[in-house]
Formats: structure tokens, C-alpha cells, sequence
């Protein structure tokens, strides 16, 4: 597992080389205001983010449905572009890179999305799908082209006379292993697995998170894993990276995390998870956040969290805190921690 010692400049580091290394990111979108729409501000999606992913790691990004994890893995894979930072792959700043390059780059990054249902063009037939990047990239043809393809739809679990049927014939769960054997065709390195199971059922989640497990390891790949379920990322993680209002907020493994969260955002996710004992699931204490929600285009003073926060004081307001080491390994952003 990759560890994540600090650097003189604030940034998270593996001892290893990462194969993904982000800087500072920040992504922010245009909004305009005023009565005729003249005022121009921003939403702040992705705020100031350091992370670091080593070779065949798996990072998990949770946090709450709107706090920029979706769009810092858009950015990381260049589909969403950046206001400033940098994006290193395999130690080359991609973060600018286009045409040719940029064409020679998606051979090495590919992308699982969330929706199963909309991420399949309805018109092509699975067999397309998947070999619609190997067009592309013009790497097959012929009958080498329908070989690959059947033994992707093998590899995820399908048949190979699944590839002249059409997405609507089946169900979320197949559609997400086409997804992913469409993900596999270039053979990448990295893959960005956005919320890949949250449209799915409990035990159809199962399966597509264990297929994700068994092709890192047979295919040596490296996953940046988004959730906003920490007991789905506890499963498949290495290390589990907590995001709040476009920021990191803390960094762990899973172990640690569940045990020892240091952040009262992350404890109160943690808190959330329910417990499979009827017994302990009605006795245990959740942390209940109250408060409003800040907004990603005027966000607050110093700690963005302290608006919801029940261990927020005056300086809270004054101190925008930054990730501090609570062991090793263990990072958090708070200065009144837990």
C-alpha cells in the first residue's frame, strides 16, 4: 500500500513513483448574476486539491453528492479543463496537453461512469460500444477487432453473443460491465471509476465491485475510486480521501479512517453507516450535522466545514486550516480536531 508522507510545499506524496500526481487543482465554473445576467462569479467545484496515486493503488474519494469529487476526476483525466494546478501522469505535466499528445494520453486513462443507463449510446449495439475506442485508435480490424471484443465481453463476465444485442436488452448491472470492458479496451493504466455502483442494487454492487477488484489484479491497474458510500470504499480501497467543498479534508486507510477519523466531517459519515447488529446499530450515537450548507460559489471564511460544524469556535472563522499528520499515513485538515 502506498504511503503519503508530507512535503516542505503541503503536498501528499507516495514513497513510490505515483503514476498520478495532482498540485494545487482548481476548477471553477462560470456563473452569471445579477438581473440581466451581466455580474459574472464562479462555483468553485474544485478548490486547491494535492493528491497523489501510486502505481496499482486504488484511492477512494467520498464525500456528499456536490463537493467536487465527480469533477476532480473529470479534470485528472482531461475531460473537464482546469483554472490552475497541475496534472502529472507517469511524471509528464498533462495538465495543457492537446491534439496528438492529448489523443496518445486517453490510451492510458479510461473512465467507468456513474449512470450505467446513459453512458451507453442507445443506437450502437454492445459489440460497437466496446469497439468504438478501438476504432478510434485504429489498433484492430477485421476479425481481430470482433476477437477483442469477445474477449472483453468475456473478461467481464458476458457473452460473446451479447455483442450484436443493444444496451436497453439488459439490465444495470450488465450495462455497468459494459462500461467497464469498454474502460479495458486501450488497455490503461488508470482508470476513473465515478460512482460506479451507486445506480445499482446492494447485491449487483457486490459483483461489479469484486469484477473491479479481480481486474487490478490480474491487469495491474490503478483506480480512483469516487463514492459517497464509506463502507462501499472501505471494500476496494488502499487509501480513502475525504472531500468537502472542493477540498480534501482528510486521508487515511480504511482501517484507520473507520477508527480513528480526526475530521468531524468524516466522523459524522462514518457515523452514518449502518450497522448489520440490530443490538448495537440501536444503541450507537450518530453525529447529526445541523446547520446550513455553504455555498461552492461564496464559500466561508477559514474552515468551510464550520458552518455544519459542532466543534467550530471564533477562530474557526479566521484560519483556513490545512492537512496536518495525526500518524502515519493519517492526515487531516482541522484545528480542532477530534
Amino acid at each position: 500500500m502506498v504511503t503519503s508522507p508530507r512535503t516542505d510545499d503541503g503536498g501528499i506524496v507516495s514513497k513510490s513513483e505515483p503514476i498520478l500526481s495532482v498540485r494545487d487543482l482548481k476548477v471553477w465554473f462560470p456563473v452569471a448574476t445579477g438581473i440581466l445576467g451581466r455580474g459574472r462569479e464562479y462555483v468553485r467545484a474544485v478548490d486547491g486539491v494535492d493528491l497523489d496515486i501510486g502505481v496499482g493503488e486504488t484511492l477512494g474519494l467520498v464525500g456528499e453528492s456536490g463537493c467536487g469529487k465527480s469533477t476532480l476526476g473529470r479534470a485528472v483525466i482531461r475531460l473537464t479543463e482546469t483554472v490552475s494546478g497541475t496534472i502529472h501522469f507517469r511524471g509528464s505535466d498533462i495538465t495543457h496537453v492537446g491534439g496528438q499528445q492529448l489523443r496518445r494520453l486517453r490510451r492510458e486513462m479510461a473512465m467507468v461512469f456513474q449512470d450505467p443507463y446513459a453512458s451507453l449510446n442507445p443506437r450502437q449495439t454492445v459489440g460497437d460500444v466496446i469497439g468504438e475506442p478501438i476504432d478510434i485508435h485504429h489498433l484492430a480490424k477485421g476479425r481481430a477487432r470482433q476477437d477483442r471484443i469477445y474477449e472483453l465481453l468475456n473478461i467481464v463476465g458476458l457473452s460473446p453473443r451479447h455483442a450484436e444485442r443493444y444496451p436497453s436488452e439488459f439490465s444495470g448491472g450488465q450495462r455497468q460491465r459494459i462500461g467497464i470492458a469498454r474502460a479495458l479496451a486501450l488497455e490503461p493504466s488508470l482508470i476513473i471509476c465515478d460512482e460506479p455502483v451507486s445506480a445499482l442494487d446492494v447485491s449487483i454492487q457486490a459483483q461489479i465491485i469484486n469484477l473491479l477488484d479481480k481486474l487490478q489484479h490480474t491487469y495491474k491497474l490503478t483506480y480512483l475510486f469516487i463514492a459517497h458510500d464509506l463502507s462501499v470504499v472501505k471494500h476496494i480501497s488502499d487509501r480513502i480521501a475525504v472531500m468537502y467543498l472542493g477540498k480534501i479534508v482528510e486521508t487515511a486507510d480504511g482501517e484507520t479512517l473507520y477508527r480513528e477519523a480526526h475530521h468531524p466531517y468524516t466522523a459524522s459519515l462514518v457515523s452514518a453507516i449502518p450497522i448489520p447488529d440490530p443490538e448495537l446499530e440501536r444503541t450507537r450515537e450518530r453525529t447529526i450535522l445541523k446547520g446550513d450548507i455553504a455555498s461552492p460559489i461564496n464559500p466561508p471564511s477559514g474552515c468551510r466545514f464550520r458552518t455544519r460544524c459542532p466543534r467550530a469556535q471564533n477562530d474557526c472563522a479566521e484560519i483556513e486550516p490545512t492537512l496536518s499528520p495525526f500518524g502515519p499515513n493519517h492526515w487531516a485538515a482541522c484545528i480542532h480536531p477530534l
